[in-house]
């Protein structure tokens, strides 16, 4: 089995983190390879990010269909181009808040968000009403740590140790999601220190995508996930267009 965990993001030692989280959690007999798009935003702070990084993605998308992936995940928690990416992916395609919140949704009857930057939550808020997790979410808190500082701010761990602390004193919650791809490597050590269970979407996207390929189960292609028909354009990707 082959999983192609793609960040949206072109940040390449980020993508190398989140390829070594992916591969922790992959089971005997599965290829995790992490790529990034070859062009596309540093980071995804913001709705124009979000937009910027979708063609990259899905030319990546495009690519591993070439190549023979079975499955696919979305290292990012905004979880951009996703619709559009299991149209396009025969095998499954999930996003790392999905699958984040919804393992959290088994763990208790409640869970908490942490992640970057304020601006993202409302984005949050609407996925959770998409995947049906509304109910379970209790809060979403922002620790206000752009991405790109997760790598380089000494201070970044201890900040979103307290912020998950605030979180749970705050929401009463039975878990804690991390919502970045780039907190992925914390999830164990923050666990620790909180003594609840904190999840790293990436390794959950990862799991599950492999769990729906075992089961030989994929995205159903007679409605509105069926192959997109081909449309002129100006300029389109070669893989897309």
């Amino acid at each position: 089995m082959r999983i192609k965990v793609i960040n949206p993001n072109t940040t390449a030692s980020m993508t190398a983190l989140i390829g070594e989280c992916a591969r922790a959690v992959a089971g005997p007999g599965v290829t995790v390879d992490a790529v990034s798009p070859r062009q596309g935003p540093a980071a995804i702070e913001s709705h124009v990010d979000d937009a910027l990084a979708v063609p990259g993605l899905l030319q990546e998308i495009a690519d591993g269909e070439s190549a023979g992936y079975d499955g696919y995940v979305i290292a990012c928690f905004g979880d951009p181009g996703l619709k559009a990416a299991r149209e396009l992916a025969r095998g499954p395609v999930v996003g790392i808040a999905e699958a984040g919140m919804r393992t959290a949704s088994y763990l208790g009857r409640g869970f908490s968000v942490v992640t970057t930057l304020a601006r993202t939550v409302g984005h949050a808020h609407d996925l959770t009403e998409e995947y049906g997790v509304a109910r379970q979410c209790r809060g979403i808190h922002a620790c206000e740590i752009p991405v790109l500082a997760l790598e380089t701010d000494p201070h970044a761990r201890a900040t979103i140790l307290r912020a998950c602390e605030e979180a749970l004193a705050l929401d009463g919650s039975d878990a804690i999601v991390l919502g970045c791809a780039g907190m992925a490597d914390l999830c164990h050590d923050l666990s620790t220190a909180l003594g609840v269970s904190v999840i790293d979407g990436v390794a959950a996207a990862t799991a599950t995508v492999e769990m729906l390929v075992r089961m030989r189960l994929r995205t159903g292609k007679l409605g509105e996930f069926a192959p997109h028909p081909r449309s002129e354009g100006v300029g389109l990707s070669v893989g897309l267009g």
